[in-house]
């Protein structure tokens, strides 16, 4: 019962991940976004795995931890590209506005 249980919890943890992926690849911007929260959420599913393997209790609940650390690992990368995104449309913009360097 408490594999289920633990399961479950993965699996409706995980129902979000796709969603946030999905919504980064389209915004194209990292605004309201923050790293610091994914790489807890990672960390969190990393101590999930080593507890799993230090119990020597690894079974197919493992491989729920570590889909959504994909998932995870998925959106940060999405982050880190958004961000540099953000950076370009803003040095564009500087330029457009005429506060670019001058030559």
């Amino acid at each position: 019962m408490a594999q289920f249980l633990e399961t479950a919890m993965l699996i409706l943890f995980g129902c979000s991940w796709p969603f946030n992926i999905v919504k980064s690849i389209r915004s194209r911007t990292a605004k309201g976004r923050s790293a610091g929260f994914m790489y807890l959420i990672m960390l969190g599913y990393l101590c999930g795995i080593a507890s799993k393997i230090a119990a020597g209790n690894v079974t197919y609940v493992v491989a729920f931890y570590v889909l959504d650390l994909v998932m995870v690992m998925i959106d940060c990368t999405l982050y880190w590209r958004n961000r540099r995104l953000d950076a370009q449309a803003e040095r564009e913009a500087c330029g457009a506005a005429g506060h670019g360097p001058k030559q």
